[in-house]
């Protein structure tokens, strides 16, 4: 076994739906990347978007299982997070699947505005408004509230937050309220009690004492979100557990709670080999809830989720060839790439997020054990472990006269142009690579489409104030 290609089926259950080999080249669902390479060059950065709208359809037929299997009487609703990728053909394409939109900035509300404007968003889609809220952000929430916007849900993140919009709500509007309760974090983060939300034991005095009794307000969604994701864990477990105990005690006194919220955090495929039970988790999710209910004596709530990471992570790719090698001692081999993991994958650097790994060409090849480097003089800029092994192995490089060797990383399509500065100022001045829209019409047929070109030396000039 030393050829590439031997080493990846041997080690995964390979080919898989989404990736495939032929004539000793990669494809990503059934795209011809090399293609792509010689269309466009590289870095290159790419988001096929049917993926999105499948994603979506699998969460939605594993949750209507779950109802089917368990017998839950409750229903379920997907709502989008907009922070895992703002831009227009990422939620253009997840609104074509009946989900509703989960927000956590007042720019957010902007989008909401163009996508209403453009037809393409309804008054009567659920609006999730999270997070610490200042008063651009509590301003814009009660604008739509005002204008209509009947299922604009202000998610309460601190117990004075109400005040705002029982100041500013029109006396013949009907606002539905949620709670967002602070989830203990895992034992070992830094601290005990997540910053975002209202402690556990505030929660019912805030209802008795600033909801209540107002009759423009009621409270109909309780919401809770763990850092560490959705996971078959007793610290999940234990949290959910908690969450649903007070979803009852309130539930007891407010009959207007019909609703949970639980959050994001459904995980993508970080490696080849899928490893994650999605129908076990949800059905799981659902037995918990209803067994909770059960004892407590009160009706099986309507589920919300807000999957990011999961609605567009998997759409994303991006695609280096590999400049030079440097043997650096005597067994660190360094392939450098033309482009920066700081400044292109960030979470890599500051996460240690591992993302699918593969080569496009050279399938047929010996593989060596190797480290990618970056082009930044940052000494961090470096990506050497994949998920399931904690080594790196590419194909060798054959003379200069041959074919370049290019690498794909996938799944990438959640959070990494945003906290990456998106057209912006990157470390070392490395420019933000040229981005593809890829997307299959009613015939199947690709069609791919420049969102952004590659960043000129002109654009960096004028954003540092060189030129006007």
């Amino acid at each position: 076994m030393d050829k590439y290609h031997d080493l990846i089926s041997q080690t995964f259950d390979f080919p898989t739906a989404d990736f495939t080999v032929q004539n000793d080249e990669l494809q990503f669902h059934g795209i011809d990347l090399m293609a792509l390479v010689e269309k466009y060059g590289t870095p290159l950065r790419l988001t096929y978007l049917p993926k999105i709208s499948s994603q979506i359809q699998r969460a939605k037929k594993w949750f209507a299982d779950g109802i089917a299997a368990t017998g839950y009487q409750g229903t379920y609703s997907y709502a989008y997070c907009t922070k895992s990728s703002h831009f227009r053909f990422v939620l253009e394409e997840a609104l074509k699947n009946d989900v509703h939109l989960e927000t956590s900035s007042w720019f957010d509300i902007s989008i909401i505005r163009a996508l209403y404007g453009q037809g393409k968003f309804g008054k009567d889609k659920y609006i999730i408004c999270n997070g610490f809220k200042p008063d651009e952000y509590k301003h814009d929430i009660t604008a739509l509230l005002n204008d209509g916007f009947v299922n604009c849900l202000p998610i309460l993140d601190a117990p004075n937050e109400i005040d705002y919009y029982h100041a500013h709500v029109q006396p013949d509007t009907r606002v539905k309220l949620g709670m967002r309760l602070a989830s203990d974090e895992e034992p070992r983060f830094q601290f005990y009690t997540s910053r975002l939300g209202i402690r556990y034991a505030d929660a019912i005095p805030l209802y008795e004492q600033k909801i209540k009794d107002d009759p423009r307000f009621e409270l109909t969604m309780l919401h809770y979100f763990i850092s560490t994701g959705i996971k078959d864990t007793s610290y999940y477990w234990s949290e959910l557990s908690r969450f649903i105990h007070k979803y009852c005690e309130l539930r007891k006194i407010c009959p207007t709670l019909t609703t949970i919220d639980i959050g994001g955090g459904l995980p993508i495929q970080t490696s080849i080999q899928p490893e994650y039970d999605y129908p076990y988790m949800i059905a799981e999710i659902m037995r918990t809830i209803q067994r909770i209910c059960k004892e407590e004596g009160v009706p099986e709530p309507h589920i919300f989720t807000e999957f990011g990471i999961f609605t567009v992570g998997e759409s994303g790719a991006i695609i280096y060839s590999i400049l030079d090698e440097k043997l650096q001692n005597d067994k660190e081999l360094w392939y450098m790439i033309d482009g920066s993991f700081i400044t292109n994958l960030p979470d890599t650097w500051a996460l240690n997020q591992r993302f699918i790994l593969l080569a496009l060409n050279g399938w047929q090849k010996q593989y060596k054990r190797i480290q990618l480097g970056g082009l930044t003089c940052d000494s961090q800029d470096y990506y050497n472990a994949e998920q399931h092994l904690y080594q790196v192995f590419l194909p060798e490089r054959k003379p200069a006269d041959e074919q370049p060797l290019y690498i794909g990383f996938f799944h990438t399509g959640a959070y990494q142009e945003s906290l990456s500065g998106y057209g912006g100022i990157k470390h070392c001045l490395i420019p933000a690579p040229q981005h593809v829209i890829l997307d299959r019409g009613p015939d199947g047929v690709l069609t791919d489409t420049i969102f952004a070109p590659k960043q000129e030396a002109a654009s960096m000039m004028r954003i540092l104030g060189y030129t006007s």
